[in-house]
Order: C-alpha cells, then structure tokens, then sequence
C-alpha cells in the first residue's frame, strides 16, 4: 500500500459516492433481495442492502465500476452494516464474515477490471466498516443513563469477525466510517490492533467521524479534535475525516478544525446537503464540485468523496474540479501530551501545572466511598461534577475498596458519567492497583483516557503486555517507580527504574515519549523514621532528572501522600502540599492528583509555619520533623468537611434557585 502513500503525496484521491442511493434507483423488491438462497427465510430481507452482495452481485458490481468510470479512485464494499451484530435483525449474524468477504471480491474485482485498462492509475478497495445500531458511550433508556445495549468485548468481537471477511476478500483499505461514537470506533481498533499482530497486517486505516449538527460534535459529543485525539492511536492509521450527516457547505468549519490537529491525511465526504420533505437529497453535482474546489484551495483535503445522496454524477463533477490542485500537507506530529474527554486538552511545555482531581478517589475520600458503597451515584456525579467547575483539568477515578466489585464499581460510575457533558468533558485518569480494574475503565471511556498505573512490579513480559494494551485503547500511561526489586524510594533508585521502563516504552514498544507519566512515588516524610526524612528531596530531583534525560515524557504523583503523618490538621498539611508543589513544579513536576481546596498561596504562608514547611520538605534540620510535630499542635485546626464547601449557598435566594436549577441539586429542597 505504498501506492496509496506515494499518490496521496501527489493529488487528491477520490473516493467513491453513495451505494444506497444507486441502490435505491434499482426499485428492487422483496424477491430480489431474497434471491434463491433466501426465498424461505423467516424475516423480510428487504432493505439489507450488503446481503445484494449474495443476492444480486452484479448489481453491486456495476454500480462500483459506474464510480470507478466516474473518477473514484477508491471504492468502498458494499458491507456498511455486515457485522453479525448489524445482521442480526436480518437473523443473518451467521453470515457476517461470508457478505464480508464476498463484498470485498466484487469490489476487488471491479477495482481490478478498471486498473487493468488504466495502469498507470491503480485504483483500491476499501472494507467498508459502518457504526452499528448500538453505541457503547449512550445508553438506549432515557431513565438509565448508566444502562447499555452492548458491551465493549461484544462489539470488539463482533468488528473482528467482519475485519476477517474484508481481510479474506482481498481489500487494500480499511474504512471505519460515519463512526458517531467514538468508543464504537475504538472497539474495532481494538480488533483491528489484535488482527495485525496475530497476522502481520500492514493494511492501512481510515477512520471518517460524523459530525450531527452545527454545534460541531459527534453524536456522542466529542469535538473534532477529541475526536481526532481519541482515534489517533489506531495501527496503520492512513487518514482521518469526516462524512455524512451535513451538506458539503456545512462542513467547512469542522473539516478545517480536523484539517489543523490531524497529522495523518484527511478525507471528507459529505452528503449532498440534508434530506428534503422527500427524503431526497438536493446539493447538485456542481454545487458540491464548487465546495469541493474551496475546500481543496484552502488546503484542508487529501480524500473527497460522497456520501447520503452522492452519484457517480457528483464523483465526476467533484474530480475535475480538484484536479490539479495540490492535496494538503499532513501537519508535523506535534510532541507534545493530548488527552480528550469530549473536548481535546494538550499539555505543552509552557503548560502551567496541570491540576487532577483527587475527590472521586474510594481510597482518598471517605465521603465518596461512603456514597459509591450506598449506591449513591447520582451525589458521587456531584463531586466529580464540582471538581470540574473548581478547576481539575484531568479527574482520576478510582474504585478500588475491599468491598466493593471494583470493576462494576468502575464500569458504572464511567458510564454515567459519560451522560453528564459538564464532567466528560475533561479526560478520565483510570486509576486502580488492579489491571482487571484498568481494562474495565477503558472499556468504557471514548476519549483518550491515562491508565494510572503499570509498573515493572511483576516484570519485564508482563509490563510489556499492559503497556502494549494500554497503547491499543488509545491511552496514556502512568509509570510507576516500582519494580522486582519493589518500590523506588530513593533517588538513585527512581532514576534507574525510570529509565529502565521509558527505554522499554519508547525502543522496543514504539509508544510515543509524549504519551508517558512517571510517577516516582511522594512519599511520606516527617513519620519518626530517618530513612524517610529525604523522600520529598529525592522526588524533587528525580522530578529534575526525568525532565533532563527522558524526552517529553510527564512526571505526576499524588500530592496528599507526602503529609499524611499529619493528617486531621487542615492547615499544616496544606502548608506542606503547598510548599511541596513550589519546589517540585520548579524541578518539571507536569501534573499532581490534588485537591485544589487544599492548596495555600505559597507567599501567604504564615512565616512560622513557612519555616517548619520547608524544613520538613526539603529535610533542612535534623530536628525538623520534632520541631513541626511541636508546632502542629499549637495550630489551632480548622477542620473542613470532607466535601468541597459549597460557597454558593451564601448567594442570594434568586441566585441560589439559579445555580440549583441550571446544576440539577434537589439535595437542599425541603418538602
């Protein structure tokens, strides 16, 4: 498939149009999609246009050489909806790899026919993937927002066995298209990731999101370049773009978004404008030319073809008028960190200090896990939400609690939080000391999540095996400073494991330097014990050392940790997460799980407190932590709850009603 590289180098390829709507101008009946093979079979057949494929092959293939005549130089098979889950209103799921594998034939066949007569201008066949009718990120219950049709491990295997057909038909492509929830998306590339190392593929992939409306989103609410960012991972990728659901006019402003993120090449392959009173489509065949030549100017196309509505009319219009013009030069790679909920978040090196929330933590917040224990999800959403609205860039979740089913724990707190736009819109941190745990999040998160964390714990293979999972989810990674040989506590020994792993990630895994966070593990310190005394000076140089001589990658850490010998003193524990941050943000620390309502203005620490602060942090004195204990217990403690204060109760009646209305609280009604 370097052809496809070497022309896409060259000109604009074109894609085929609309197979429906050549379909549909066939006025086919019930017999004839039934065929002889399926004249007995229980349910109507009609409308399951894939299985023409079986049925009425030469249908199907004259339509793909009508587009190949037109000036398509890709064409897609007739197989949009041919995963078993697809078939299975048909109850054809059984026959899923066959239509696949034989949609690819007619549509190899007909490929081949036309480069025969053209060599000089060679043209592919792409496996046409379509969405299903299910999606994984939305529930089907409007009163059950955590509630799916479907599990993840349900549509990877349902994509693998379509993947299969494709792949035995003989396709040069992979087109994962009109992709309207991106977790839907991610699950084929599961599958995919699985299929090219069990087989050795090298086929590439083009990925085509849809985009439902002019608010510029997916169905399931992601953002060009989030959804750009959550798909990125995928192996072999080729292009990216968008089709479907909006006229060629409307698109612009979301194909010019995709067009200035993606560093893969782009597509695009509009409808001709949106179904008329008749169902019909109106954009003519020099209308969409006239968009397209616009488009192809400003630089924003690699791959135009058509979708809803498109003919081999508008495939010959649209070729002669980008022909000539130069395709669009990919964007460098940027090296640099991006996570997306719904919305893309890149952390640059000129980021300030990137703030994780730490509420939705069973371990760290005996609130929250006293309210997923109840099941009372609905006031745990709350404190994600407020984390949010208080300036956490990133949430970490974790589930992890003796009592819980963590898992389960896990799979429905992600999935309702999904529903909620205000919190999905930030990246998810999955965070738990259990990799069954890790998986289950990742199943449920259509963004390019962080797994928090693998380490070298349980060895070389077994780290490889997580990290190489977590690269084909489409994660980030959180490394811990952890491994054979146990924890990493001091500096010589964080730097060495560091190193160890980045090596292994980055030269024998081929994953993305940008795409690592260290942890090299806050520890407590003033705890009574010598040994300790050092652990917040050997972070703050491990920190230093990462950023020096691991390229790109992150360091991270739970903030908390380094002052829990005084925890129940508010103010001494902020003072030291405080003054800890000052020194570690200077030496590169990238990002923290931290509660920002426990985090004081460094200046405005009283200067006593200050003193013993730093003492501690930076191990001044051999006395320090005598001498802070001594002092904690003159402080008078001002203990907060274990829930954020909620400030907007001291607003006025009308705003208080607002705030409650517009957020959904009902917690302070009284009835």
């Amino acid at each position: 498939m370097n052809d496809v590289r070497r022309l896409l180098q060259q000109r604009i390829l074109m894609l085929d149009g609309a197979m429906g709507t050549m379909i549909q101008r066939l006025r086919l009946t019930e017999e004839d999609y039934r065929g002889e093979r399926f004249k007995d079979h229980a349910t109507s057949l009609r409308g399951n246009n894939d299985l023409l494929v079986l049925t009425q092959p030469e249908a199907i293939r004259s339509i793909h050489l009508e587009y190949l005549r037109a000036g398509a130089d890709i064409i897609e098979t007739n197989t949009f909806s041919s995963t078993p889950m697809g078939q299975a209103e048909y109850g054809l799921s059984d026959l899923a790899r066959e239509i696949n594998r034989q949609g690819a034939i007619l549509a190899r066949q007909a490929a081949d026919e036309i480069t025969r007569l053209t060599p000089d201008r060679p043209r592919f066949v792409a496996g046409s993937i379509g969405p299903t009718t299910k999606m994984l990120s939305m529930s089907p219950d409007v009163n059950d927002p955590g509630a799916r049709s479907v599990t993840f491990d349900q549509m990877r295997r349902s994509y693998r066995e379509q993947l299969l057909g494709l792949l035995e038909g003989g396709i040069d492509l992979i087109l994962l298209e009109t992709i309207t929830d991106t977790l839907n998306a991610k699950a084929a590339l599961k599958a995919w990731a699985e299929l090219v190392d069990e087989r050795q593929v090298t086929i590439p992939v083009m990925i085509s999101g849809t985009i439902t409306d002019m608010s510029g989103r997916t169905l399931s609410g992601q953002t060009p370049s989030a959804f750009w960012t959550s798909i990125a991972h995928a192996r072999n990728l080729l292009s990216v773009g968008l089709n479907c659901a909006l006229g060629s006019a409307m698109m612009r402003p979301f194909i010019e978004e995709l067009s200035n993120v993606s560093s893969a090449y782009v597509s695009l392959y509009p409808n001709a404008g949106l179904p008329n009173a008749m169902g019909g489509y109106d954009e003519s065949p020099e209308y969409m030319a006239a968009q397209a030549r616009e488009y192809a100017e400003a630089g924003f196309l690699n791959i135009l073809g058509g979708c809803c509505g498109t003919t081999p009319d508008h495939i010959r219009a649209m070729s002669e008028a980008v022909s000539g013009r130069s395709p669009r030069i990919p964007m460098t790679a940027v090296p640099t960190m991006r996570l997306s909920g719904l919305e893309m978040v890149e952390i640059r090196p000129e980021t300030n200090f990137v703030n994780v929330g730490e509420r939705t933590n069973v371990s760290g917040s005996r609130a929250f896990a006293k309210m997923i224990l109840a099941g009372d999800y609905e006031r745990a959403l709350d404190v994600a939400r407020q984390q949010v609205e208080n300036g956490a860039q990133i949430i970490d979740v974790n589930m992890d609690e003796g009592l819980l089913d963590s898992e389960k724990a896990m799979t429905t707190f992600l999935n309702l939080i999904a529903a909620e736009p205000d919190i999905s819109r930030v990246p998810i941190m999955i965070d738990s000391s259990k990799w069954t745990v890790l998986e289950a999040g990742l199943c449920c998160v259509q963004g390019k999540a962080i797994v928090n964390s693998i380490s070298l714990k349980d060895g070389e293979d077994e780290f490889i095996r997580r990290a190489t999972l977590c690269r084909d989810y489409g994660a980030a990674i959180i490394v811990m400073a952890f491994d054979e040989a146990g924890q990493a506590d001091t500096y010589e020994r964080r730097i060495e494991v560091c190193k160890r792993a980045y090596d292994i990630l980055t030269k024998r895994l081929g994953i993305a330097p940008q795409d690592i966070i260290f942890d090299p593990n806050i520890l407590t310190v003033a705890t009574g014990i010598d040994e300790h005394n050092n652990y917040a000076v050997d972070f703050i140089r491990a920190t230093s050392w990462i950023k020096a001589n691991l390229p790109l990658a992150k360091v991270s850490g739970g903030v908390s940790n380094i002052s829990f010998s005084f925890r129940g003193n508010e103010p001494v524990r902020r003072a030291m997460h405080t003054v800890f941050l000052y020194h570690a943000i200077a030496a590169g620390l990238d990002m923290g799980i931290v509660n920002a309502g426990q985090i004081d203005v460094y200046d405005e620490i009283p200067k006593e407190l200050l003193e013993h602060a730093e003492d501690v942090i930076l191990n001044r004195r051999s006395d320090a932590t005598e001498r802070m204990l001594a002092f904690a217990a003159t402080v008078a403690e001002h203990r907060q709850n274990d829930e954020t204060v909620e400030a907007w109760r001291d607003s006025p009646l009308s705003e208080r009603l607002k705030h409650a209305l517009v957020r959904g609280v009902t917690e302070f009604i009284d009835v």
